[in-house]
C-alpha cells in the first residue's frame, strides 16, 4: 500500500486546496482566507485558563505596569511560531516527526516524555479551568470533579467535528474565540479602565516602584504565554493546506500567508488578554482582603467567606476573580466571566488533545485507529487532573497553578532547541533555512526565555523552605541542564548524518509519482 509509506499524511482526512488568483500576484484575500485556520487554533494556547489567570494576577499585583511585558512575550511567541510553521510547510513533516527522524532512540524517548509532561501540565490547567467555570455557572452545585468529567465528555464529542470537514472545525474554534472576545470585552466595558494608564503601560517598558512580587509576575507572564507543545501543534496544523513543496513559489507563498494569519490571530488573542489585565488593574490593584470582604458582605454574596477581613493584599485566581467581579459589578459580571473561562478552557482542551496526538504519533510513529489514539492521549493527560479534582477544593487551587507553570517552564527548551536547530539546517530546509540574523536572534531569544523561566523555577523552589527539597532540586537541575546541553550538541552533531533517512523518504515519494506518471503514459485511461 503506497499510502502507508507516504511521509506527508496529516491527521486530517483531507487537505484544503488553495485557489489560484491571477489578478492579485502580491496579495490575495482569497488565498489568505484559504490559509486562515491553523494560526487561530494555535492562538488558543495564548488564551487558555492558565494565561487568563496570569493576566488577572498581573493586573491585581502590578496594575497596568506590566502590559509591555505581555506585548513583548506575544511578539516573541509570534516569532517562534513562525519558525514552527515554516518547518511544517517546507518539510511536510511536523516537529515531532522531524525529531523522530533526526534523534537516536534514547534521546528521542526522553524528549517525548518531557513534551508529554508539558501537555499534561497544560491540560490540567485547561480542564480544571473549565470545571471551575461550570462550578460558578451552577452556583456551586456541580463539584470540581463533576466539571472535569463533563469537560472530558464534551471534548470527545467536539473532537469528532472534523469528520464533518476541517473548515467546520476551524469555524467552531473561531466561534469560541468570539465568545471570549465578547465576554471579556463586556467586563472591559463595564469596568472602564483608564485609557491613559493603559497606553503608558503598553509602550513604556518600565515598572515604577516594583518589587519581587511584580518581577515574579512578569516572569510568570512569559512562562504562561510561550507554551512548548504549541510549537509541535502549529507545525502540524499547517500541513492541512494543499501546498506543492516541489514548487518554491508555492512554499514561499504559504510561508507568507501563514505568517500574516498568525499575526492577525495573535493580535486578537493579545487584545483579549489586555481586556483581562486592565479590568483587574483598574478595579482591584492595591485592594486588600478587607476591602473586598466588606463589599461582598454588603452585596450578600454567598462567597464572602473566601476573603478574610485582614489588610493583606488581595490574591486572586480565576475562581476568586469571578467572585470578586460579581461582588463589585453584579451577578451578570460573574456569570459572563464564567462563560468566557468555559470557552477558554474548552477550546484549549481540544487543541491540547490535538497536540498530544501529534506528539505521540510523531515521536512513537504510531499507526493506531482514530479512537484508540484519542483514548490513549486523553487518558494520559486527564487521569492526574481527575485525581486533583477529587482530592482538592475548588477554593484552593492557586498553588497548583504556580507549580504547573513551573513544570511547563522547564519543558520549554525541549521545543525551542529542536525548532531553532532544524529550521537553521540547509539539509532540512534547503533554500528556506534561517539566515545568520535569525540564527543569532533565535539563539539569543531562546537563551533569554530559558534564563527567565529558570529564574521562575529557582524562585518557586526557594519558597518551599526545606533543605531536602533544595538538595533534590539541585540534583535534578544538574541532570536537566546536562540533558539540555546534550540535546544541543546531539542535534548539531547528528542531524547532517541522519539526513539520508529523511531524503530517502523524499526520493521514494518522488519515484512513486514518476512511476505513476509513466504508467498513465503507457496505459492511458480510455474515456
Amino acid at each position: 500500500d503506497a499510502s502507508s509509506e507516504e511521509p506527508f499524511t496529516t491527521y486530517f482526512d483531507s487537505k484544503i486546496p488553495i485557489p489560484e488568483d491571477e489578478t492579485h500576484s502580491c496579495f490575495s484575500f482569497r488565498k489568505l482566507w484559504a490559509f486562515t485556520g491553523p494560526g487561530f487554533l494555535m492562538s488558543i494556547a495564548y488564551l487558555d485558563p492558565g494565561n487568563i489567570e496570569s493576566d488577572l494576577q498581573s493586573g491585581a499585583v502590578a496594575g497596568f505596569k506590566l502590559l509591555w511585558v505581555l506585548m513583548l512575550a506575544t511578539i516573541i511567541g509570534l516569532l517562534l511560531q513562525r519558525l514552527a510553521a515554516r518547518l511544517g510547510v517546507v518539510t511536510g513533516l511536523h516537529l515531532a516527526e522531524v525529531c523522530n527522524r533526526q534523534y537516536q532512540k534514547v534521546p528521542r524517548i526522553i524528549l517525548w516524555l518531557m513534551v508529554e509532561l508539558a501537555i499534561i501540565g497544560s491540560d490540567m490547567q485547561e480542564v480544571i479551568g473549565s470545571a471551575i467555570a461550570i462550578n460558578l455557572l451552577s452556583v456551586g452545585k456541580v463539584p470540581l470533579w463533576g466539571g472535569v468529567l463533563i469537560t472530558i465528555a464534551d471534548t470527545f464529542v467536539f473532537l469528532f467535528l472534523d469528520k464533518y470537514g476541517l473548515r467546520k472545525l476551524e469555524a467552531f474554534f473561531g466561534f469560541l474565540i468570539t465568545i471570549m472576545a465578547l465576554t471579556f470585552g463586556y467586563e472591559y466595558i463595564t469596568v472602564k479602565p483608564n485609557q491613559e494608564k493603559l497606553l503608558k503601560g503598553l509602550f513604556i517598558p518600565y515598572c515604577q516602584n516594583c518589587g519581587t512580587p511584580q518581577l515574579e509576575q512578569a516572569v510568570g507572564i512569559v512562562g504562561a504565554v510561550i507554551m512548548p507543545h504549541n510549537m509541535y501543534l502549529h507545525s502540524a496544523l499547517v500541513k492541512s493546506r494543499q501546498v506543492n513543496r516541489a514548487n518554491k513559489r508555492e512554499v514561499r507563498e504559504a510561508n507568507k500567508y501563514f505568517f500574516i494569519e498568525s499575526c492577525i490571530a495573535l493580535f486578537v488573542s493579545f487584545i483579549i488578554n489586555i481586556f483581562v489585565v486592565t479590568v483587574f488593574a483598574e478595579a482591584f490593584f492595591e485592594k486588600t482582603n478587607a476591602d473586598v470582604s466588606s463589599v461582598c458582605v454588603n452585596t450578600s454574596s454567598p462567597h464572602s467567606s473566601l476573603f478574610p477581613s485582614n489588610n493583606k493584599t488581595l490574591e486572586v485566581d480565576i475562581y476568586k476573580g469571578g467572585v470578586v467581579l460579581g461582588c463589585y459589578f453584579g451577578p451578570a459580571a460573574l456569570y459572563i466571566w464564567a462563560i468566557g473561562i468555559l470557552a477558554a478552557g474548552q477550546s484549549s482542551t481540544m487543541t491540547g488533545t490535538y497536540s498530544g496526538q501529534f506528539v505521540m504519533e510523531g515521536f512513537l510513529n504510531l499507526r493506531w485507529s482514530r479512537f484508540a489514539r484519542v483514548l490513549l492521549t486523553r487518558s494520559i493527560a486527564i487521569t492526574p487532573t481527575l485525581f486533583v479534582a477529587i482530592f482538592q477544593d475548588v477554593e484552593h487551587l492557586t498553588g497548583m497553578n504556580d507549580f504547573l507553570n513551573v513544570l511547563m517552564s522547564l519543558q520549554l527548551p525541549f521545543a525551542l532547541i529542536p525548532v531553532l536547530t532544524f529550521t537553521s539546517l540547509p539539509s532540512v530546509m534547503n533554500d528556506f533555512a534561517n539566515g545568520l540574523f535569525w540564527k543569532v536572534a533565535g539563539g539569543v531569544l531562546i537563551l533569554l526565555i530559558c534564563s527567565v523561566n529558570m529564574y521562575f523555577v529557582v524562585d518557586y523552589v526557594r519558597a518551599l523552605n526545606h533543605v531536602a527539597l533544595y538538595v533534590g532540586a539541585a540534583v535534578l537541575s544538574v541532570i536537566y541542564l546536562s540533558f539540555v546541553a546534550y540535546l544541543v550538541s546531539l542535534a548539531r552533531a547528528e542531524t547532517p548524518c541522519r539526513q539520508d533517512k529523511l531524503m530517502d523518504l523524499y526520493h521514494r515519494r518522488y519515484h512513486r509519482i514518476v512511476s505513476v506518471g509513466k504508467d498513465l503514459e503507457d496505459h492511458p485511461v480510455q474515456p
